[in-house]
């Protein structure tokens, strides 16, 4: 029947609509079998998110930025600043959180929304909420992009915001 209605298109149509129409079944089957690649890939950045958070919750820095892309390329935007590459962000978390008077607190991801992009690339949003031993709760949203590397997915753009 399908070998039928495709001669039917060549006849009726010419050739180039036949060959679009086989592109468009191939289209078609790399969209049905690529909604499992995006979950693998989903699965895979919620990982490296929910190893961030217990990192962070054992009061391990260098665990938590295994997260981020080792690069002077990686950006990190936050309090209407940019930090540029792996040593400047993870300088400014130690400043922040990890220095003398300065606690890490509970960390809590949630309302996690991946959307992947492609093959290599994906951004999340979020939020982010602190829990810290004098009670206050520091809270605020983020927007990650992820790419995908042959170590697997790393945070390469970090923003950042803390609610007021």
């Amino acid at each position: 029947m399908r070998n039928r209605f495709i001669l039917y298109f060549f006849f009726f149509f010419g050739w180039s609509q036949v060959m679009l129409l086989a592109t468009s079944d191939q289209a078609l089957a790399q969209a049905a079998s690529s909604g499992s690649g995006n979950d693998g890939a989903k699965a895979a950045i919620e990982h490296v998110l929910r190893t961030q958070q217990e990192a962070w919750n054992r009061h391990d820095l260098e665990g938590f930025m295994a997260g981020y892309w080792n690069s002077p390329q990686l950006t990190f935007f936050s309090g209407a600043k940019e930090h540029d590459g792996w040593q400047a962000t993870i300088d400014r978390y130690r400043a922040a959180y990890a220095s003398p008077g300065h606690e890490m607190g509970k960390l809590e991801f949630s309302g996690l929304r991946v959307e992947v992009l492609g093959s290599d690339a994906a951004f999340v949003r979020g939020a982010w909420l602190l829990t810290m031993p004098d009670g206050k709760t520091p809270h605020g949203l983020f927007t990650l992009v992820f790419r995908k590397f042959p170590e697997g997915w790393k945070i390469v753009h970090d923003h950042t915001s803390a609610a007021e």
